[in-house]
């Protein structure tokens, strides 16, 4: 049920992974690719949408509520993308993003998708209130969505992505303070690639 047209340019192994996606064209590559390192959500319904403004973040992962009635099987998981990416004096299309990310940020909302699969109806009605209400529930659940996207092969591109927010010169301080008090640092990322590595030799 995938409403995305493939381009010619992505390859058959990362098409299969837009089963049951719904993906704007001009992302479709990046997102694809963060799809294949989920092979758990390929049967999953996804919708990929630009928003003109997202409050305080740049993606955001969400079940669809009308589709927390009925069957797990059955639900719809939405991802908004920010279509602009807010610098301090200017902004600049999202997609014209370096690609790994791209991937990266949406490997780390792939993550979220991952914990929500997990999650009952009414246990995910109550993460939806903690989240806004408690920043300490906040911090768990996004270390929790990054360890997701790092057992599931994106750490490298998690790093990349935190390390391009942090370090990047024009992207508002309040922004890059959001992430640093509410999100694993890129040395926590690291040190989790490294056990993984460590553990898979």
């Amino acid at each position: 049920m995938s409403h995305s047209i493939l381009q010619d340019s992505i390859p058959p192994t990362l098409a299969r992974f837009a089963k049951n996606k719904q993906i704007p064209k001009v992302i479709e590559k990046n997102v694809l690719e963060a799809l294949s390192y989920f092979p758990e959500l390929q049967e999953t319904h996804i919708k990929f949408t630009f928003k003109k403004r997202i409050k305080k973040s740049i993606m955001q992962a969400q079940p669809l509520l009308g589709s927390l009635i009925g069957k797990k099987e059955k639900r719809i998981y939405k991802i908004n993308i920010s279509a602009l990416f807010q610098l301090t004096n200017t902004a600049i299309p999202i997609h014209q993003l370096p690609d790994s990310i791209m991937i990266g940020w949406i490997g780390h909302e792939l993550g979220h998708i991952m914990d929500y699969e997990q999650r009952s109806t009414i246990n995910l009605i109550g993460f939806g209130i903690s989240y806004v209400l408690s920043n300490k529930f906040v911090r768990k659940a996004e270390n929790t969505a990054d360890t997701y996207a790092v057992n599931n092969g994106v750490g490298h591109y998690i790093i990349e992505t935190k390390r391009f927010i942090l370090d990047h010169a024009d992207i508002p301080q309040t922004y890059k303070d959001r992430i640093a008090r509410l999100y694993l640092s890129p040395d926590d990322i690291v040190e989790q690639v490294r056990e993984l590595e460590s553990e898979n030799l």
